[in-house]
């Protein structure tokens, strides 16, 4: 290989989507090494997506119109006033963010450098890469809507837990002076919201409506290649995984097996729209209710995107405290649904 081909191949493989190359990788594994399972592979997953397409087209048009009409500033208001009254509606607006975690850098590093407290901080981190309101309508579509409640509880639950641990905890070596010197500000290339009071009648401007536009295509391909994905996952662990085996390791009610899911979930999540599909499977096979909210909530928190918007900002010592607080937070919600499910 030359030294003029081998960027071209590194660039190519850049611009490769690593998630349909994935899914491309494992139908043509399928179809190799079982054809007669492709075609069920494929209308499995095909009806899982027909059945969520009502919640995906919502999810979609609600991000897109909260983006065009900027209503996003209105979180800023979450950080004025008090630090217990901060660190409440910071949990509660971080379930409700339809930011991507990228996104958040910007916004939390504007914050702190204003002078917002890290307990306040520490609750939208927590709570926001959890919930959403099209993380809301895929985890209603799939696993109904008592599970999803209940992760929009525990969502805002851990980031009261957390802020409140900082604040506690705001003093000690571990949070003193917490931001890195040189913070980076983004990691997608997202797009900048738009600033001042929200515009409610957006379709009047045609900026806005090229967001509304962009945001609302890149949401359907974003959630069309990750559920896709998930999908056909899930078929393929229905098919391949032993029942008995997940019913085993993550079954019943004791507390072993939802520590082992929030230790499982936080180095193996990758994405909160494809978890929900494997959890389902999961469910089906035997895994407790519990360890499934456990898993989803350690797994939420730790996933790359969002541990990079807190690890872009903060010493290595926060970040750590970061994924402490997630752990046992999780832990404690997977008992808490467990007990009530």
């Amino acid at each position: 290989m030359t030294d003029t081909t081998l960027p071209r191949t590194r660039r190519l493989w850049h611009n490769i989507d690593k998630a349909w190359l994935t899914l491309a990788v494992l139908l043509a594994l399928v179809a190799i090494f079982d054809p007669p399972q492709l075609a069920p592979t494929v209308t499995f997953a095909a009806g899982a997506l027909w059945h969520t397409a009502p919640f995906i087209a919502f999810a979609v048009v609600a991000v897109a119109g909260m983006k065009a009409t900027g209503a996003e500033t209105l979180m800023a208001r979450a950080f004025e006033g008090r630090q217990a009254r901060m660190i409440v509606l910071a949990a509660l607006l971080g379930g409700l963010a339809p930011f991507c975690s990228c996104e958040v850098i910007p916004f939390i590093a504007a914050m702190l450098a204003l002078g917002a407290p890290l307990g306040a901080v520490m609750a939208f981190w927590l709570a926001s890469p959890l919930m959403d309101p099209a993380m809301f309508l895929i985890t209603a579509g799939t696993l109904g809507w008592d599970f999803a409640i209940a992760k929009t509880v525990a969502a805002v639950g851990l980031g009261l837990f957390g802020g409140f641990a900082t604040m506690a905890a705001a003093r000690t070596p571990v949070f003193a002076d917490p931001l890195r010197e040189r913070p980076q500000t983004g990691c997608c290339g997202a797009r900048n919201s738009f600033g001042g009071a929200p515009v409610w009648r957006f379709w009047q401007h045609a900026d806005r409506r090229a967001a509304f536009r962009a945001t609302a295509q890149d949401n359907t391909l974003f959630l069309l290649k990750w559920l896709a994905l998930a999908y056909v996952i899930e078929a393929l662990m229905l098919r391949y995984i032993p029942a008995d085996a997940v019913a085993n390791l993550l079954g019943g009610g004791g507390i072993g097996t939802i520590v082992l899911g929030a230790l499982v979930g936080a180095p193996a999540y990758l994405n909160g729209f494809a978890a929900v599909p494997l959890i389902d499977a999961l469910l089906a096979q035997g895994m407790s209710q519990g360890a499934a909210m456990s898993f989803v909530i350690a797994g939420g928190v730790s996933s790359i995107p969002a541990a990079i918007a807190v690890w872009a900002l903060v010493r290595p010592r926060v970040f750590a405290a970061y994924l402490g607080l997630a752990v046992i937070g999780s832990i404690l919600a997977g008992l808490a649904w467990q007990a009530v499910a």
